[in-house]
């Protein structure tokens, strides 16, 4: 077998990642509604997918078009025919799958209907909604030579006409119609009655074509959505040192939704020559077009989801992020991590756990300094009400606010200018690496001299998404933890990279060095040496052949890998010691765990960067070592993922996945489900072991005539 069998393109192995997301939605065991989320995930997630990997191999294929991706040799041509087929392929499960889900959904009787399938009151019912509600706030147009051809916003829904005029002899006109109405209308028009029945507004809007073009007829119509490039370059902006760097995203934004159609997607019953006329006007060639039968866009689930709210058996039965074991809610946290670490799991336990500490050094009059990393946020974030409360309770509170995340610019923009205006001192980043490390560092002045407190996380100071996606987060009071942290922080302010820590791994000059150190280390072991490592993607070739080499000596790898992964398992020669297991259910899985050795000598981390190349040598990345009683716990997140027999996917040495089958007698074993059980113990176990202080007569007389 060539060596090359050892690699995975990294675009379809993405895509092998989200046929994985669809094979959720084909999943007869899963929740009718919850298929159905799965099916806007997948539609989302391809939407990211084109608009910036394919963005970027279509500029690839401008600039450098004989250039060969560093593993399997594929040129961006070759590269773009394959992504091009696989979705094809997938589209037409996507299609099936969703069809069968509305299928049964019209049996509970939540029905998606078509305008002209209505008769009697329905019909009437409809033609009025359209000609008082909708049909106003449309503003049609016809192409030709004194109307030219309009901008269609990125992934809005359009309605696409051909028009006849009176004269026969000339060719019919292109009409648009945008089916983007603003915040006055719903995306989804319901029916009156007592079961749910529903027609989405572009769907009406093209059903009433004729009505907006009178002077024509209307030859032919379909639904149309553009998918444009946002690949934006923001490193080179950057050089130009006189300008604030947030005036020049804001700048960059604007731009990216000007950049060029990469994909067009048309209605099943879009006539062939209004496919054909409205590609051209688009300069997109037929590899770039996509017919569906499924809607052209999903949003509409997140609003019929409300409506089905009494029909809980289409849903997840609800779980809720619990009180952790590890935290006693009436102590003190500075006073908890003087004693020992604290390692929590989202979203099984609370996020207000770790905003309890950020909240505390906001009041504390001994903090002096509060410095985070920000690189996504929630829009109604408690994090930054903490830091702006610790800035007017006159700390100093340093905030890194990365305006690179990508499709969270705006977002952290607004965020920088507020935290700004409350006296809390921003920087933007360092240039060409973005900052994605989960990072705080608090400093606490006592009689016993200066403390550091310090937070590592591999998921984002985000409450929103800690309810969806699974992360760690590590709190410690370890003295050279916190210099490392306090190392990190000075360097970002001066603008420039970490040479050498400690404790801490930090990307880009003392992360991946140490990581193939640890993996050499391994590999002097042979046949007792173990690696372990748990994260979104692999794509750094580096780090994949030293980890094939590992294999060849003998060492034994377990790869959980959610995503992306550029090596291929349980190839003979190469791989035969590596397994990889992808994990996707009702969580997104999102931490990172590095294990490296076993016993006594063993090393834990957890860390913010997957091992892409991106991460380890263009990003400010940092894994933390985590102590023995948080390694433990680490470790058996990890173990307990291998377990999984409902959602797990092993990668065949042909770089397939499929699920891991439980062995005969061999209870099913889900492992989101079983986390949260346990959280759920814990909570129960807290809730006795922690009990409120008792209160001094003096207080309790104190709140009595408060009271009265």
């Amino acid at each position: 077998m060539a060596e090359s069998a050892v690699y995975d393109n990294r675009e379809l192995s993405w895509l092998k990642f989200n046929r994985r997301v669809l094979e959720e939605a084909e999943d007869k065991t899963v929740p009718l509604f919850e298929r159905l989320r799965f099916i806007s995930i997948f539609s989302s997630n391809l939407d990211e997918f084109f608009m910036v990997r394919v963005g970027s191999l279509c500029d690839a294929l401008l600039v450098a078009p004989n250039k060969k991706e560093n593993k399997t040799g594929m040129t961006p041509a070759e590269q773009l025919s394959a992504i091009s087929e696989k979705v094809r392929e997938m589209l037409v499960r996507k299609d099936f799958a969703y069809a069968d889900i509305m299928e049964h959904l019209a049996v509970r009787g939540a029905q998606m209907l078509h305008p002209g399938e209505l008769h009697g009151e329905d019909k009437a019912f409809l033609k009025l909604y359209f000609e008082r509600e909708i049909m106003p706030l449309l503003s049609p147009g016809v192409i030709d030579k004194n109307h030219p051809f309009p901008f269609l916003r990125n992934r809005a829904v359009y309605i696409g006409v051909l028009l006849k005029g009176k004269d026969e002899k000339k060719k019919p006109l292109l009409g648009i119609i945008s089916a983007e109405t603003g915040r006055d209308l719903s995306r989804v028009i319901f029916l009156p009655g007592e079961d749910i029945r529903f027609l989405t507004v572009e769907e009406v809007i093209m059903y009433y074509a004729d009505r907006l073009f009178t002077s024509y007829t209307v030859e032919g119509r379909c639904l149309l959505r553009v998918t444009r490039n946002a690949d934006i370059d923001a490193e080179e902006a950057l050089y130009d040192h006189d300008v604030d760097f947030r005036h020049v995203m804001e700048d960059l934004i604007r731009k990216r939704k000007k950049l060029m159609p990469v994909r067009a997607e048309f209605s099943q019953d879009a006539p062939p020559e209004l496919v054909s006329r409205l590609a051209e006007h688009l300069e997109l060639k037929k590899s770039y077009i996509f017919i569906q039968r499924c809607p052209l866009d999903t949003d509409f689930i997140s609003i019929l989801g409300d409506k089905l709210d009494k029909y809980p058996e289409l849903f997840y039965d609800p779980l809720s992020p619990q009180n952790p074991l590890s935290v006693d809610p009436y102590a003190s946290m500075f006073d908890q991590l003087i004693q020992r670490d604290i390692l929590l799991s989202y979203p099984y336990e609370k996020f207000k756990s770790f905003l309890r500490l950020l909240d505390e050094a906001a009041d504390d009059q001994y903090v002096t300094s509060i410095k985070i990393t920000l690189y996504r946020v929630a829009r109604d974030s408690e994090i930054i009400s903490a830091l702006i409360r610790a800035a007017e309770n006159g700390k100093s509170v340093l905030a890194l606010v990365e305006l690179r995340a990508r499709f969270d610019e705006e977002n952290n923009i607004d965020w920088s200018k507020k935290l700004e205006e409350a006296g809390v001192k921003i920087i933007y980043g360092l240039e060409g690496l973005k900052v994605h490390s989960k990072l705080l560092l608090i400093t606490r002045k006592t009689g016993n001299g200066i403390r550091y407190f310090t937070q590592i996380g591999t998921g984002n100071y985000n409450e929103r998404t800690a309810k969806l996606y699974t992360d760690l987060t590590l709190m410690t009071s370890d003295k050279d933890i916190g210099a490392d942290a306090s190392v990190v922080f000075n360097a970002l302010a001066l603008g420039t990279t970490v040479e050498s820590s400690n404790k801490l791994l930090v990307a880009p000059r003392c992360l991946k060095s140490r990581v193939v150190e640890m993996i050499d280390n391994e590999i002097a072991f042979g046949t007792d040496g173990y690696i372990g490592i748990k994260m979104n993607s692999l794509t750094d070739k580096d780090i994949i052949d030293k980890l094939i080499e590992a294999s060849c000596r003998g060492v034994k790898i377990q790869l959980i890998i959610r995503g992306i992964c550029c090596l291929v398992a349980g190839v003979e020669g190469y791989t035969e010691n590596i397994t990889v297991t992808s994990i996707v259910g009702r969580f997104l899985e999102h931490s990172r765990i590095y294990i490296f050795g076993t016993g006594e000598r063993r090393k834990v981390y957890i860390s913010s960067a997957d091992f892409m190349t991106r991460n380890t040598e263009r990003r400010v990345e940092v894994a933390a070592p985590l102590s023995e009683n948080t390694a433990q716990r680490a470790v058996k997140i990890f173990n307990d993922m291998l377990r999984d027999n409902v959602k797990a996917r092993i990668q065949g040495s042909d770089g397939v996945y499929r699920r891991r089958m439980p062995a005969q007698d061999e209870p099913l074993f889900e492992v989101h489900r079983a986390f949260y059980e346990e959280a759920y113990e814990g909570a129960q176990q807290a809730a006795k072991l922690y009990k409120p202080p008792k209160k001094s007569l003096f207080r309790r007389i104190k709140e009595h005539f408060a009271r009265k």
